[in-house]
C-alpha cells in the first residue's frame, strides 16, 4: 500500500471516500512520522493523537454508515499555535501564554474544517507572536528546514512550512502579516496561499496587525491549497473584517488553465536586492507564462509604510505585556515592539496616507494586466542562526530582509499564490509570487495550477528518512 504521508490532501479524501483506504489508517501513518521525524525538524509543539483518532474514527463510521462525507475527508492537517484549539493554550509563539488557560473552542477556520471532515493534528512552533521571518523561536526551539535541517523554514509560520515539508501533514495553516505564509513556502518549497484581506476569518486566531493579518495554507500542491480554502470559506460575523462575499470555489480552477490572463514581471524594485536563485525563478516563471515587464510605483515608500504600521500596531497590542513581563519576551521581538509603541502619531498617519496611494496606484496596474510576478524571497533559505547575508554586494540583516518582496502585496490585502521553483543556482526551493487583483483568488490559482501542471512550480516532500 503507497504511504500515505507521501499523498496529497486531495488524493487522501478520494481514496478515503471510496474506501481504499480508512481515515484511521491516514491518521495513525501520519502520527507515527510525526513522532519519528519532529525531533529533527521542530515543527509540532502539540500533537492531538487522541483527537485526531477520534476524528478519524468518526469520518471512518459515516463512511461504513453510508453517509456522505465532506470534501476533505480523513485529511490530516496542522495549524500555527497561534490558532485556537480546544483544549490546548493559545501559544502564539511565547512564553508569557503559556500561563493562559486552554481555549474553549476552536477557531473559525478549524471548525470549517472539521465539517468537511478533515482531521487536526495539532499546533506547530511559530515565531514570538507572529513578529519573525526567520522560523527561530527562542522558547521552542527553532523549526529546521527538512530538505536541509542547518538552515532556516522562514516565519512566522515557521513550522506550518516545516511539517508540510516533511511529510508530517500535507497542509497546514498558517499566518501572514507581512509575508509569513510566502516566506516559508518559498524556503521550504511549498505552495502558499494568502488570500485577500477580509476573505477567510480570523476569529480564534491572536493577532499580531490587526489590519495586515491574513490566515491561509501551506500544501504541496496547487490543488490542496484550493481544497482548504473552498472548505475555509465563508462569512464570519466575529471577524468584523470578514466579507460577506458569496461563495466562489477555487477548485475547479485549477486545472483551466491560462487563456486571456495578461501576466506581468515586476521590475524595478524587485529586480534589485535578489540572489541569483530568486533571479533565476522569476525568469523561468515568466517566459513560461510569456510575462511583459510591469513596474510598480511607490513600493520602497509602501514597504517603509509597512515597517511603521507593523510596529505601531503591535507594540499597542502588547504594550501591557511589555510593561509587566518585559524579561519574558524573546530580546528581538521586545526591542521591535518597544519601538513601536514609542512611534509618533503622525508617523503612523503618514503611513497610512502612503498605504491608500500605494494601493490606488497598483489597482491602477490591473487595468492593463491580471497578473504580476515577484520573488517571494531574495534568497534560499539560510543557515540557523544568520544574522545577514549578501545582497548586492552587502551584508544586509535576515530578519528584515527575507520579506523584502512579500510586505509590498499584504500591505494592500492582495490575494498572492507563493509558487515553488527548483532552480540549477542552488539545490534548495525559492518561490515565485503570482499576485492577483482583490477578490481574484482564481485567477492566482489559475496560474499556479497552469505551472505545477507543465512542471515548472513544484513540491516535494524531503527525503528525512
Amino acid at each position: 500500500m503507497t504511504d500515505p504521508t507521501s499523498l496529497t490532501a486531495t488524493i487522501i479524501a478520494e481514496r478515503v471516500r471510496s474506501g481504499a483506504i480508512t481515515a484511521r489508517a491516514v491518521a495513525e501513518a501520519h502520527i507515527a512520522r510525526i513522532d519519528r521525524l519532529d525531533g529533527k525538524v521542530g515543527a509540532f509543539t502539540a500533537v492531538t493523537r487522541a483527537r485526531a483518532l477520534a476524528e478519524a474514527d468518526a469520518v471512518d463510521a459515516r463512511r461504513k454508515a453510508g453517509a456522505p462525507l465532506g470534501a476533505l475527508a480523513g485529511v490530516p492537517y496542522a495549524v500555527k499555535n497561534l490558532f485556537d484549539v480546544e483544549g490546548l493554550p493559545t501559544l502564539a509563539g511565547s512564553k508569557i501564554n503559556r500561563g493562559h488557560p486552554p481555549a474553549s473552542r476552536d477557531a473559525f477556520l478549524i471548525r470549517k474544517l472539521k465539517a468537511a471532515d478533515a482531521v487536526l493534528l495539532g499546533a506547530l512552533n511559530m515565531g514570538e507572536y507572529a513578529y519573525d521571518f526567520t522560523g527561530e523561536n527562542a522558547h521552542d526551539g527553532p523549526s529546521r528546514n527538512p530538505h536541509d535541517l542547518s538552515r532556516m523554514t522562514g516565519g512566522s509560520s515557521g513550522g506550518s512550512g516545516a511539517a508540510a515539508a516533511a511529510g508530517l501533514a500535507p497542509v497546514t495553516l498558517g499566518s501572514d502579516t507581512n509575508g509569513s505564509i510566502r516566506v516559508p513556502a518559498s524556503l521550504c518549497g511549498l505552495f502558499g496561499l494568502k488570500p485577500t484581506y477580509g476573505r477567510l476569518s480570523k476569529a480564534g486566531s491572536f493577532p499580531f496587525v490587526g489590519t495586515l493579518d491574513h490566515l491561509g495554507p501551506l500544501a504541496r500542491s496547487t490543488a490542496d491549497c484550493a481544497a482548504f480554502y473552498d472548505a475555509m470559506r465563508g462569512h464570519d460575523p466575529e471577524d468584523p473584517a470578514c466579507r460577506d462575499l458569496p461563495a466562489e470555489p477555487l477548485m475547479r480552477h485549477v486545472g483551466s488553465g491560462i487563456g486571456g490572463l495578461r501576466v506581468a514581471r515586476a521590475t524595478g524594485y524587485f529586480d534589485r536586492m535578489q540572489t541569483e536563485s530568486a533571479t533565476e525563478a522569476v525568469a523561468t516563471v515568466a517566459k513560461a507564462l510569456g510575462a511583459a515587464e510591469i513596474e510598480i510605483p511607490h513600493v520602497n515608500e509602501a514597504r517603509a509604510a509597512a515597517f511603521l504600521i507593523t510596529m505601531a500596531e503591535g507594540g499597542h497590542l502588547h504594550l501591557e505585556r511589555l510593561k509587566t513581563r518585559a524579561a519574558d519576551f524573546d530580546p528581538d521581538t521586545r526591542t521591535r515592539l518597544m519601538a513601536g509603541a514609542l512611534l509618533p502619531a503622525s508617523y503612523v498617519a503618514l503611513a497610512q496616507r502612503i498605504r491608500r496611494k500605494y494601493r490606488d496606484a497598483v489597482l491602477k496596474l490591473f487595468e492593463s494586466v491580471d497578473v504580476i510576478l515577484a520573488p517571494a524571497t531574495p534568497t534560499i533559505a539560510p543557515e540557523l542562526g544568520s544574522k545577514t547575508f549578501e545582497l548586492d554586494g552587502q551584508q544586509v540583516p535576515v530578519r528584515a530582509n527575507l520579506g523584502l518582496f512579500t510586505q509590498p502585496f499584504s500591505f494592500i490585502g492582495l490575494p498572492v499564490m507563493a509558487v515553488p521553483v527548483w532552480t540549477k543556482a542552488s539545490p534548495l526551493p525559492i518561490g515565485v509570487q503570482v499576485i492577483a487583483p482583490p477578490w481574484r483568488e482564481d485567477i492566482a490559482v489559475r496560474v499556479a495550477g497552469h505551472l505545477e501542471s507543465a512542471g515548472i512550480a513544484s513540491a516535494r516532500v524531503a527525503a528525512l528518512g
